[in-house]
């Protein structure tokens, strides 16, 4: 059930990710170097005044003025071109003795009080959408999060005492493609595995409802074969016929404008909507993990972004990690990151559209 937004204008939460990592740095060019607006930070302000001197003065000028927010409401208070930052419960008193490029088990606790945070601003229509800066599995794992990443978090938080959690999928995106993958992280043997028709059939679902709730009023979905040539009619392999093919015809079944399965080597060449070129699709559905992400990745990584599809508000972040070793240097890129808010706008724009 969508929440009432209690601003007319939505807001963002923008998350720090890491403190010993790039986030805070690339946060703070951001808001040198872009039109940010109605977004929240969700971080330390000392980590953040800090990352935004080591960017002024790595690029001249002066740094962005960190502005503490006491209560997430209150945007009356924020001076014209502030960065607005509210420290959410749960961040340690010491994590500004972190030691830069190295896991920190403070680090760990700041980056999921932050995604904790930033949910319940969702959950009560402080925020219509949150961008996640990057943060580290391995920090994350020493503070004693049963959680592998972002989108786990984020999935338990999410979810209603009581419910259980929703299934969530993974998209990569940029402006000319967009995929959405049916398994994730694990060992290709068991991701074959992990293709059955449930897991196509929900992926499907989740990805038609998402690109609905964005705007497309029927979006067109195309679904890549687990084997070459998309099985070729069961020469290379029957998954297409036994798994995803039934699927598909389910999908359609119920209305939804799904094609497939198709041969993964020529498919996202199809959906890819290029300057002279439209796209035949507006997703394609992808069996695992470096099937759909390497085409969007081979287009640059500063344009890809990450979306959790799923969720009940939008979710977005920059593909790319915490990049250790330039922490601390005020040269990190923050493409991605800029990517991911204009996006996490749009897609916040094309719900209240729909």
């Amino acid at each position: 059930m969508a929440v009432q937004p209690l601003f007319k204008e939505p807001v963002l939460a923008l998350t720090m990710g890491d403190a010993c990592g790039i986030g805070p740095e690339i946060i703070a060019r951001l808001w040198l170097d872009s039109d940010i607006r109605r977004t929240l930070v969700l971080g330390s302000p000392q980590i953040l005044s800090r990352a935004a001197a080591w960017v002024a003065n790595t690029r001249g000028g002066n740094a962005p003025e960190v502005f503490e927010v006491q209560h997430p409401e209150d945007w009356d208070r924020v001076p014209e071109g502030a960065m607005p930052v509210w420290a959410p419960p749960g961040l340690p008193d010491d994590l500004i003795q972190a030691p830069l490029g190295q896991v920190d088990v403070r680090a760990g606790r700041a980056a999921a009080a932050c995604i904790r945070g930033a949910v319940r601003l969702a959950q009560t229509g402080v925020v219509a959408g949150i961008v996640t800066a990057p943060l580290h599995k391995e920090a994350l794992a020493l503070a004693g999060e049963p959680y592998p990443g972002h989108t786990e978090l984020l999935q338990a938080e999410g979810t209603p005492p009581g419910q259980p959690p929703a299934p969530v999928r993974m998209m990569l995106a940029n402006d000319e493609l967009k995929t959405v993958l049916v398994t994730i992280h694990m060992a290709l043997r068991q991701a074959i595995d992990a293709v059955t028709f449930e897991a196509v059939l929900e992926t499907i679902r989740i990805t038609h409802d998402s690109a609905r709730s964005w705007g497309l009023v029927r979006p067109r979905i195309a679904v890549a074969g687990l084997n070459p040539h998309a099985g070729e009619g069961g020469l290379f392999g029957d998954e297409e016929l036994r798994i995803i093919g039934p699927a598909i015809e389910a999908a359609r079944a119920s209305g939804m404008d799904v094609t497939g399965p198709l041969a993964p080597d020529t498919v996202f060449m199809r959906a890819r909507h290029a300057v002279g070129h439209p796209g035949e699709f507006d997703v394609v559905i992808a069996m695992y993990h470096d099937q759909g992400l390497i085409p969007v990745k081979y287009m640059g990584l500063d344009h890809g972004v990450n979306v959790t599809l799923g969720l009940p508000f939008v979710r977005t972040s920059p593909d790319h990690g915490t990049a250790f070793d330039l922490a601390g240097t005020g040269r990190a890129d923050p493409s991605s990151l800029r990517q991911a808010w204009r996006m996490a706008r749009q897609l916040v724009a094309g719900r209240q559209r729909a």
